[in-house]
């Protein structure tokens, strides 16, 4: 479809369906811009801090010791910075052609064909929102799980409730919330201190970890070929549960995309940080797994620990209390800055699909920027409200981290696979026909699509599973639960709202115009 005909239809659509609202949302969202303040740097610190890989993948050992344990830790690692790898490629293509903030559902309404845009459009920014909303309740569920674990290495008789956890959870989006409405001036340079922080961390870690332990490390049988399997599913299903660790900690590589009205030359550089950060997270993660399986003296007494399974081991390695928290802060930090950074994309992306009218009669509230303070104000508001909500899950869930990290996944999995289905259904020519782009992935990308696809489904439906048998109320996999709730109110919403008043994105080749211009 030419630039013509997708204008044509735009505005079509438009003229069937204008209403007040996206009135209001050209005058209230269009007028106030965001300012380009975060520079390729910036934004690569922000990308990178948010995934923060090897911290992720560190605090949710736990998720993976039984579950393949150290097999799944190294080798699990490489299969998912392979099938991300592929994913975020695919992503990166038609990032590069579609420069917009929208990310994932805007992508899909301009690859799809006219009939299915806007269903398959709706059906992904909600798909989206919540995956990014989920992955926040992640990050602050990490955050917690590491204060916990340092008040149990000094005080090991003390005993949380579930109570006692939720408003310790409730704590780090709360932060995050209030740095983001009124600190948005400094967030560039908080961004680029997480990026060096991170680098800093890991190498910090790295070292002392080795030099503590110098004598007594693992042998690389143990570390490269021990699998664990306490589940109850057989080896090769522990296996793939397992993958959610890893998948976990290259999750969200979409970030800069939901940036591109705050940085410069967002059609060459978003997908060029997109990539960067998965290469960047991929690497420095694998080198810190082998680094704390070599530490590690007692994997069985990591599995067992009530600190957590980083803080024990960091304890043995060190041998003192002080040493194992000094090092864990490295990593809690480096995990709020995470949370932090999750909270400025997270809001962005429901500004996006607010201004869209994705969010039904709550997108009017939503997509404005406050003209003080120069945010998405109630969009910030609206994020860490739901995060609050995420929280509720503690107080009824032994295992509530897998649930919300495994609803994180797949939510965000399902948004990224189906822009990618749509273009190698149609075809690279008729999805982008009409749109200029300076590189693509030529004859590779029917392979690297069909690899993105397939990693996309395995583990989607894999991390649904129960993370153990047998099943039980207090240990079900409750993503089930968050992900039929979001497609039931995405379904309701559409009936009753988006269908006769969501058109896609709003000023779509304005928009595609000015990205690929600055």
């Amino acid at each position: 479809m030419t630039d013509v005909e997708v204008t044509a239809v735009h505005s079509r659509e438009s003229k069937r369906g204008e209403n007040a609202y996206v009135a209001d949302a050209r005058s209230s969202s269009s007028d106030i811009e965001l300012h380009r303040r975060f520079s390729f740097f910036a934004c690569l610190g922000l990308a990178f801090s948010l995934l923060n890989s090897w911290t992720a993948m560190a605090a949710s050992l736990s998720v993976v010791l039984g579950s393949g344990g150290q097999v799944a830790m190294v080798w699990g690692l490489v299969v998912s910075a392979i099938g991300t790898m592929f994913m975020v490629v695919s992503l990166a293509e038609i990032c590069h052609v579609f420069p917009l903030s929208g990310g994932q559902y805007d992508w899909t309404y301009c690859v799809a064909s006219p009939r299915w845009r806007n269903g398959l459009s709706f059906t992904v920014g909600w798909a989206a929102c919540a995956g990014w909303i989920s992955l926040l309740a992640g990050g602050s569920s990490l955050c917690m799980q590491f204060v916990l674990g340092i008040v149990a290495i000094f005080h090991p008789d003390f005993e949380t409730t579930n109570w006692q956890n939720f408003l310790l959870f409730l704590l780090f989006p709360l932060v995050a919330g209030l740095l983001n409405l009124f600190g948005v001036k400094i967030l560039p340079a908080v961004d680029k201190i997480a990026y060096f922080l991170g680098i800093i961390g890991i190498v910090v870690v790295s070292i002392v970890l080795l030099v503590c332990s110098r004598g007594r490390y693992q042998s690389a049988k143990d570390v490269f070929a021990t699998f664990s399997n306490a589940t109850g599913w057989p080896d090769g299903m522990a296996f793939i549960i397992g993958l959610l660790q890893s998948t976990l900690g290259l999750t969200a590589f979409d970030a800069a995309s939901h940036m591109v009205e705050e940085i410069p030359k967002p059609a060459k550089n978003a997908p060029r940080i997109m990539i960067i950060a998965v290469a960047l997270g991929s690497v420095t993660a694998w080198i810190f797994m082998v680094v704390i399986l070599f530490a590690l003296s007692d994997f069985e007494a990591v599995a067992a620990a009530p600190t957590g399974p980083l803080l024990q081991i960091y304890y043995q390695s060190t041998n003192s209390l002080a040493g194992a928290t000094c090092l864990v802060m490295f990593n809690l930090v480096s995990m709020f800055m995470a949370v932090q950074a999750v909270t400025t994309v997270s809001s962005r992306m429901v500004m996006s699909f607010a201004r869209d009218r994705g969010l039904g009669p709550l997108s009017p509230y939503l997509s404005p920027i406050h003209h003080k303070l120069m945010v998405p104000a109630w969009s910030i508001v609206f994020v860490t409200l739901w995060v609050f909500v995420f929280g509720l899950i503690y107080l009824g869930s032994s295992i509530a981290l897998n649930a919300i990290l495994s609803a994180a996944v797949v939510l965000l999995q399902i948004s990224y696979m189906v822009p990618i289905v749509v273009v190698l259904v149609r075809g690279g020519k008729t999805a982008y026909a009409g749109h200029s782009k300076t590189w693509g992935l030529g004859r590779w990308r029917v392979p690297i699509n069909v690899g993105a696809i397939s990693f996309g489904l395995l583990t989607s439906v894999c991390f649904l599973f129960p993370p153990m048998l047998p099943v039980a109320g207090p240990t079900m996999n409750y993503a089930v639960v968050v992900l039929a709730v979001v497609f039931m109110f995405c379904g309701l919403v559409y009936a009753f709202d988006g269908r006769k008043k969501f058109h896609g994105p709003v000023d779509l080749e304005e928009r595609l115009m000015t990205n690929k211009m600055e």
